[in-house]
């Protein structure tokens, strides 16, 4: 078993897959799914992480929920978008620029994902194994991640950490990139994480 590390914010990029309108009013706790992973950007942006969003067949599906695409234009660190048919994100070229875009100088094994998005069962958890099997750590924000039942939900959960998948939250992975108060930005970290309950 690969040894377990916190999350070192210089080898850490966000994958946000998924969030469309109107697959994600169908998912179980969609609005905690939304405001966490709305929470997670802006912790990107504070920390100057990458983050990657895509879209399964936005022309079936719709876009991404106008609120969190709002957020994610509005980011001034690096990001990228895809837009994909495979389910498993790893399986569009798109994909794979856009993580050597963001993460190239990185070698595979070390790099960090932290994961939100849809369906858990479907897309989140076909990348999370492909992102394991490249040798790749990944973080999976168990609020920020939901599908058409809790029970989907639980259970992919489940399989994504059988598999080594570590099942987190996104305040955790802020205050793992952060690691002491005297981090330059955990004050506006701080600040955020006590912005009221996500409930």
């Amino acid at each position: 078993m690969k040894q377990i590390e916190l999350l070192d914010p210089d080898r850490s990029a966000v994958i946000v897959i998924d969030l469309q309108g109107k697959l994600l009013e169908m998912t179980y706790r969609w609005e905690l799914a939304l405001k966490a992973t709305t929470r997670l950007l802006r912790l990107a942006e504070i920390f100057d992480r990458p983050v990657i969003l895509t879209e399964q067949y936005p022309e079936g599906l719709g876009p991404t929920h106008p609120g969190l695409r709002a957020t994610y234009d509005a980011l001034k660190t690096e990001k990228r978008y895809v837009s994909k048919l495979s389910f498993g994100c790893c399986g569009d070229a798109g994909f794979n620029e856009a993580v050597e875009s963001v993460l190239g100088g990185v070698p595979v094994d070390q790099r960090r994902f932290v994961i939100a998005g849809i369906e858990a069962h479907v897309c989140v958890m076909q990348t999370v194994l492909e992102l394991l099997r490249s040798g790749s750590q990944v973080h999976v924000c168990w609020e920020c991640v939901t599908g058409r039942g809790e029970e989907y939900r639980r259970h992919a959960l489940e399989r994504m950490q059988q598999a080594g998948a570590r099942i987190t939250n996104h305040e955790s992975v802020a205050f793992e990139w952060a690691r002491t108060k005297d981090h330059p930005s955990f004050k506006e970290m701080n600040r955020l994480l006590r912005e009221g309950q996500l409930s």
